[in-house]
């Protein structure tokens, strides 16, 4: 699958982070990750999180028996409500060194790999996780210049409620607008 990124939060930029194999002095929690890229009309199904108030592609984390298609799969139909999917074509992934909030780690290493799938027409009932609610979550159809200008406007303006995830987010829908028009 292509590289699409290879991003270092700013917090850890000291340590020089290419690959969890190269730290031997951080305890790297590694983690895996499936995101969707769902088409329609021109519009892309997001999800918007007002506590961070930006955009950012459906999926969630892989569990340990789970491929990325099977979790991206229950993510999906977890955080839209989406019924009848089917992954399609691999988009793309990105490789991240994030600040952890795990007990016993002191960073974690985040591969998220995107793919294209195709959905039934009607959203059915989602069912978000406590966090994801409380965070204000929900599903959009969005353009992808409204989602990136969006994200872009919070990027700039820089504040303290902005999560970890909007950059990486901001750079995929660049690489998808970017690959849609070309």
């Amino acid at each position: 699958m292509q590289l699409i990124s290879h991003l270092v939060h700013k917090s850890l930029a000291e340590h020089n982070l290419i690959c969890p194999r190269s730290v031997n002095h951080l305890r790297v929690l590694e983690r895996q990750a499936a995101r969707a890229i769902v088409q329609r009309d021109q519009k892309l199904l997001m999800m918007y999180t007002e506590r961070y108030d930006d955009f950012s592609f459906p999926g969630g984390g892989i569990d340990p028996a789970e491929g990325p298609k099977t979790a991206l799969v229950r993510e999906l139909s977890e955080e839209t409500g989406a019924r009848e999917i089917e992954v399609q074509e691999a988009f793309g992934k990105v490789t991240e060194f994030v600040p952890t909030w795990k007990k016993d780690w002191d960073v974690m290493y985040q591969t998220s790999f995107w793919y294209f799938c195709a959905i039934a027409q009607q959203l059915g009932n989602n069912h978000l996780e406590d966090y994801e609610q409380a965070n204000g979550m929900h599903a959009m159809w969005v353009t992808p210049d409204e989602a990136l200008q969006h994200n872009r406007r919070v990027i700039e303006k820089k504040p303290s409620s902005m999560g970890l995830s909007i950059h990486r987010e901001t750079i995929v829908l660049e690489k998808l607008r970017d690959t849609l028009i070309g």
